[in-house]
């Protein structure tokens, strides 16, 4: 697994699970993320090249996060739910279980 840097931003995916929010939050704080860093992932907003995602994994059942590191950003016109991170591609890093 690579080593992350846990003082780059996350971006957290629910996939409409807010009963494991704090969950989630926890085990991204294990893991060695701040709060401040942990942000509720936006269709309309998109992270940079580098910050990381962390996704309640699998939907609709997630037993755990999978954490995967922004490594291009295209510029996409949004669409549905997932928005402007349609033009996210990332790797796969690591996974944290909730």
């Amino acid at each position: 697994m690579a080593e992350i840097d846990t003082q780059k931003d996350v971006y957290l995916f629910l996939h409409g699970r807010m009963d494991l929010k704090e969950k989630a939050m926890n085990a991204l704080i294990t893991k060695g993320f701040t709060n401040e860093k942990v942000i509720m992932a936006l269709p309309t907003k998109v992270g940079n090249v580098g910050d990381y995602m962390a996704m309640l994994w699998m939907p609709p059942n997630p037993d755990h996060i999978k954490i995967q590191q922004i490594t291009k950003v295209d510029e996409v016109e949004p669409e549905g739910m997932v928005g402007l991170w349609k033009g996210v591609s990332k790797d796969d890093i690591d996974t944290v279980q909730l």
